[in-house]
């Protein structure tokens, strides 16, 4: 289970710590694609093994879905921690996210995201203000 919010910087050849609670569950690797709202998802490699083949068959004849399966199938890369804890995040990962030097990596309970720190906070603040009008547009979902 990933849960919370970390802020971590980014080197120049791309590299990226994990918080140092996750690594144990991301030692058999990992995978990281194109998420939603300019942030990049980060998988286990159990969790993407479950995600993949739904995306997979989605059906090819509906744009949206063809769409969708290019996003999360296409963009994603496979990949491993360094000694340190780290990954290396592609160059085209690094664009979509829009990732500078500070990024933060927020706990999604079966995913992390990777988020521009300068993005994740425009972000957050505006779902903050919603937040009574998110949770009433929710109603009925057993939360």
């Amino acid at each position: 289970m990933f849960i919370g919010e970390y802020q971590h910087n980014l080197d120049e050849k791309g590299r990226l710590a994990v918080p140092v609670k996750f690594r144990a569950k991301l030692s058999k690797g990992v995978v990281v694609t194109k998420g939603l709202d300019n942030c990049l998802f980060l998988y286990t490699m159990e969790e993407w093994e479950k995600l993949a083949p739904k995306l997979a068959a989605m059906p090819i004849s509906k744009a949206n879905t063809r769409a969708f399966g290019r996003l999360m199938l296409a963009g994603a890369m496979d990949m491993q921690l360094d000694k340190q804890g780290r990954i290396i995040l592609p160059e085209y990962l690094r664009k979509f996210g829009q990732l500078k030097k500070k990024a933060i990596i927020a706990g999604l309970y079966s995913r992390l995201e990777i988020w521009d720190e300068d993005n994740w906070n425009k972000y957050k603040k505006g779902t903050e203000k919603q937040s009574v009008d998110i949770a009433e547009a929710l109603q009925g979902l057993d939360i």
